[in-house]
């Protein structure tokens, strides 16, 4: 038997102790420690909204507002919060399209938001958009 050969062998016989070792080991490491049902009985679910399903493509804050929050989505316009996120109010539905691709406070004033439409991704549900947009808050 030639080098390469028992270095070969010797190789497969490793792999095959440590597959070994890792199917008779793992379900002992893996085990996972319980957790205390106080930590979490008084979590509720509830809906944060908005209230439509889609892709959230752009989300951005006001620096100065910690509690106002904007999102853009494809196909569901943009939609502010004043409240951290507990109820959102859609802003952009007197416009002509719903695609929202980007969207972004100006640095220089909280007041006014731009607005970029359209998806970037080239797939079949592709919703096209018609430009950028400057809203006036």
């Amino acid at each position: 038997m030639n080098a390469i050969a028992v270095v070969a062998k010797i190789r497969n016989i490793t792999l095959l102790v440590c597959g070994f070792l890792m199917l008779v080991g793992l379900p002992f490491i893996t085990t996972a420690q319980a957790l205390n049902p106080n930590l979490y009985q008084n979590m509720r679910w509830r809906m944060i909204g908005p209230f439509r399903g889609g892709r959230t493509v752009g989300a951005t804050g006001v620096p100065d507002q910690p509690n106002v929050f904007y999102i853009g989505v494809n196909n569901g316009g943009v939609w502010r919060t004043n409240d951290a996120g507990r109820t959102w109010t859609p802003i952009f539905d007197d416009q002509p399209t719903g695609s929202i691709g980007a969207i972004a406070v100006a640095p220089s004033d909280p007041n006014t938001l731009y607005v970029g439409s359209g998806e970037g991704l080239q797939r079949p549900d592709l919703s096209t958009g018609d430009g950028m947009y400057k809203l006036l808050l």
